[in-house]
């Protein structure tokens, strides 16, 4: 997605957690502990991948993707699917989206990575007008003038 900014990745922290599930400082149960609520959201918003479960091994893994912010109001902390994230990023000046990988299969889940969405990262200025840009390109020549003297 072109606006998506502001990306944090967690793939060194699930390597951390299978490690220490190899290394047997960590026991199945914990790591393979999906609520009733994601399972659900994976099976009808998620988006299947072609990965194996690094657990099991025997089923795919789906992307389930969770959207949190301000303008979202009773609609914050919902699944949505991957197309529908475009639309709302068009519409919506800024949101949270919040990425967790599930196998239905053994109840494994790690939130994969986050970012932020939003018309606020198309246009570049902060209030929508414009106007920021004008006004930081002014600041930025002065500044330079005055570095100059």
């Amino acid at each position: 997605m072109r606006t998506q900014r502001q990306v944090v990745d967690y793939s060194l922290q699930k390597r951390a957690v299978l490690r220490e599930l190899l290394a047997g400082r960590v026991g199945t149960y914990d790591v393979c502990d999906a609520s009733p609520y994601l399972k659900n959201a994976a099976r009808f918003h998620g988006e299947p991948t072609d990965r194996r479960c690094p657990i099991c091994r025997s089923e795919n893994l789906t992307l389930v993707h969770y959207i949190y912010g301000d303008e979202l109001k009773q609609s914050a902390g919902q699944a949505r699917t991957l197309t529908e994230l475009p639309v709302l990023a068009m519409t919506l000046r800024e949101f949270q989206v919040f990425v967790v990988e599930v196998c239905l299969g053994c109840d494994w889940n790690h939130l994969v990575e986050q970012y932020l969405l939003g018309r606020d990262g198309v246009t570049g200025d902060i209030d929508g007008t414009g106007e920021q840009d004008v006004a930081g390109a002014e600041g930025a020549g002065r500044r330079r003038r005055e570095a100059q003297r």
